[in-house]
């Protein structure tokens, strides 16, 4: 790696370059527990053309390369392989452009999502995907892992918004995938293969996302309920009642105690279940819309229905929900925040499911998520230096995808496959699916130089 190293180092300097144990250890992991490596150095590229050139020296010198924005991914995505280059696309940060004619904002791979949703604001605009790390996470990354989020359910997630890529593939060329146009169907949709692919086909270094009209209005309502099937029907009755909230979020009751401990928001510790639900639009369609949330919500059993008196106390049940995550961290040195997700009439069973997973392994599992959209995390915690305790924790979580694979889900709805859920997506795909990915792969990176070791050996 010296020879490379040195050429590295002519190109982007030293202060782009990191070599010394101390400088790259922060590097050698992301949000997934127990999982970490040391690379051999990490690099900040200033443009594709950097990227372009990194690519091309790994190639010459046989490096396998592992693409990394703020490494928050949760199924290690971004992990590093010894002796592998860490391309870490934090410092191409910029917004470059916000097109309120074509409801367009084309921002490069390291833009802070959080930026981006409020450089749309200030034009009057709204960029809707918001998944839980959006404070610190890149849109690269959203790119890459097609990360969901909170309002899902009514927006769709990353992928629903992605209209062009600036990609660098494996050999170093340089393409533009997609245009501003709102129909566009020249040739392959090479555009989506690449979003979600987690780093394994190319880098993406720029990104054109569409953006919405902001919504004029928005209602939060916080429902408690004394069981957790009354709160799973209170949402089936809400979706039959053909109303499609902005967010309609679910937290158990370990969860909401931890939640309220670290929020202090006014959560009800009581209850066994609280749905989080947010309506916006027009002005009149919200004010109707959250009139029937809340009936809903009464008639199917709601201990309690709360609405937010203004923006504030909205955004602070909001930002509350957010921090489930944080919270329960707070509990156990070791927090598994797993990703599963099932159709909406099966939440009730595959919840049933977790807390009988729980008992069987004499674990501690708490569970959120989003609701309206049958995506789950049940968060497990635990002590990774526990060696029985883990045991009992892989053990769980692979009944855990058992439960779900057998109810119609997905091993994965937002977090992506990684290391942490690869050796189940041949179960979930089937032989001729899976085989289908890995030929995909080899067509794009036949030498498997991009982030080896994700998603399938």
């Amino acid at each position: 790696m010296a020879d490379l190293i040195v050429q590295l180092t002519q190109r982007l300097g030293t202060h782009r370059v990191l070599t010394a144990r101390e400088d790259i250890l922060p590097y050698g992991f992301d949000g997934t527990a127990t999982l970490k490596q040391l690379p051999a150095c990490v690099i900040f590229p200033r443009d594709a053309a950097d990227v372009s050139f990194a690519l091309i020296l790994a190639r010459e010198h046989g490096a396998p390369v592992v693409t990394r924005g703020s490494g928050t991914g949760l199924s290690g995505g971004s992990v590093p392989l010894p002796g592998c280059i860490v391309l870490c696309l934090a410092q191409m940060d910029r917004i470059l452009e916000v097109d309120a004619a074509n409801l367009t904002l084309r921002a490069e791979a390291g833009a802070i999502t959080q930026k981006i949703y409020e450089a749309a604001d200030a034009a009057g605009l709204f960029y809707p995907p918001d998944p839980g790390s959006m404070k610190i996470s890149t849109i690269g990354g959203n790119v890459a892992e097609n990360s969901g989020g909170l309002r899902g359910l009514k927006y769709g997630v990353t992928r629903d918004y992605v209209m062009g890529l600036e990609v660098v593939l494996a050999d170093g060329s340089i393409c533009w995938l997609g245009s501003k146009c709102v129909k566009d169907v020249a040739g392959y949709n090479l555009r989506d293969l690449f979003i979600g692919s987690e780093g394994t086909l190319g880098v993406v270094t720029q990104v054109l996302l569409k953006l919405l009209p902001r919504p004029a209005a928005r209602q939060t309502l916080l429902a408690a309920f004394l069981s957790m099937e009354a709160a799973a029907e209170t949402v089936s009755a809400i979706i039959a009642a053909r109303i499609i909230p902005c967010t309609l979020e679910f937290i158990d009751q370990t969860t909401l105690r931890c939640v309220e401990d670290f929020a202090k928001v006014g959560l009800p510790r009581e209850a066994a279940a609280i749905l989080l639900i947010e309506t916006d639009g027009h002005p009149a369609a919200v004010a109707d819309e959250a009139a029937q949330i809340e009936k809903l919500c009464r008639d199917h059993g709601a201990s309690s229905v709360r609405r937010a008196a203004n923006a504030t106390e909205a955004t602070q049940l909001a930002t509350a929900r957010r921090s489930a995550f944080s919270a329960l961290a707070r509990l156990r040195p070791t927090t598994i925040l797993e990703d599963v997700t099932v159709p909406r009439n099966e939440l009730a069973g595959m919840i049933g499911a977790i807390d009988a997973i729980a008992k069987k392994y004499s674990l501690t599992i708490a569970t959120f998520g989003h609701f309206g959209d049958g995506n789950l995390h049940p968060t497990i915690l635990t002590d990774e230096r526990d060696h029985a305790e883990m045991h009992r924790v892989e053990l769980a979580i692979a009944d855990i995808v058992t439960a779900t694979l057998n109810r119609g889900g997905t091993i994965t709805g937002e977090h992506g496959v990684g290391l942490a859920k690869k050796a189940f997506l041949r179960r979930q795909l089937g032989d001729a699916s899976f085989e289908l990915l890995r030929l995909v792969k080899r067509a794009l990176d036949p030498e498997g130089r991009l982030n080896p070791g994700k998603i399938f050996d």
